[in-house]
């Protein structure tokens, strides 16, 4: 239960460092008014480039150790699911880790827009788009197969977590904040440019919740 535990705030800790760091590459007043292309980085500074990019380096190993919380909170119900989802959680953030350090150089490459020629900027664009850009669709594709395995896994019963955590799985809670950020967008332009960070911040509290009260229960039952 110990191991368990604190694997879940390693979990949280990179949820915090790589949101930071990801809220340092991404994020101006102007981010809502270029989400749909790579214009918003012209009014991110070098300097939060190179800040974002070494917080959002140093916390993303720590998601790993959040997928092994995950791991041993569903192990109990069935091996199996368990680890298909362990090992779905590791492909998603070996994706997600080469996006995000890919950001700040890209974000380099638009402030020197005026300083070298069109085509040459466009191309590089047009590359980052084909290589790099792409992983973020890759990556909702692989968090929605991982959401489904794990609310499977949940309502199979038998893990430590109760059947109500079978709805807050990351595609969903995910969606719900979509939602909340383009309904209020003085929200939205906070939360949006670190989205999936937000969403594993309350996936691994509410896991960390339902590990506490399992444990209380099998105090109570002893």
């Amino acid at each position: 239960m110990k191991l368990t535990k604190t694997l879940g705030y390693l979990g949280l800790i990179a949820s915090l460092l790589v949101g930071f760091g990801e809220y340092f590459l991404h994020y101006s007043p102007q981010i809502l008014d270029f989400a749909g292309n790579y214009e918003f980085f012209k009014f991110v500074s070098l300097q939060h480039l190179t800040i974002g990019h070494f917080l959002a380096v140093i916390g993303l190993p720590f998601y790993f150790a959040g997928y092994v919380h995950i791991y041993r909170m569903l192990r109990s119900g069935s091996e199996t699911l368990a680890s298909v989802v362990l090992a779905i959680g590791f492909i998603a953030f070996a994706v997600g880790g080469i996006w995000i350090g890919s950001r700040s150089s890209i974000g380099n490459i638009v402030h020197l827009k005026d300083s070298i020629n069109t085509v040459t900027y466009q191309t590089l664009l047009d590359h980052y788009t084909n290589h790099l850009e792409i992983l973020v669709k890759a990556l909702r594709i692989v968090i929605a197969t991982l959401s489904v395995v794990f609310s499977i896994a949940i309502i199979k019963g038998g893990t430590f977590y109760k059947k109500w955590m079978a709805i807050f799985s990351p595609i969903v809670i995910l969606i719900l904040l979509v939602l909340i950020g383009k309904m209020v967008p003085s929200i939205g332009k906070h939360m949006l440019p670190i989205l999936m960070n937000v969403t594993h911040f309350i996936l691994f509290s509410l896991s960390l919740y339902q590990l506490h009260n399992h444990s209380k229960t099998i105090q109570n039952v002893k």
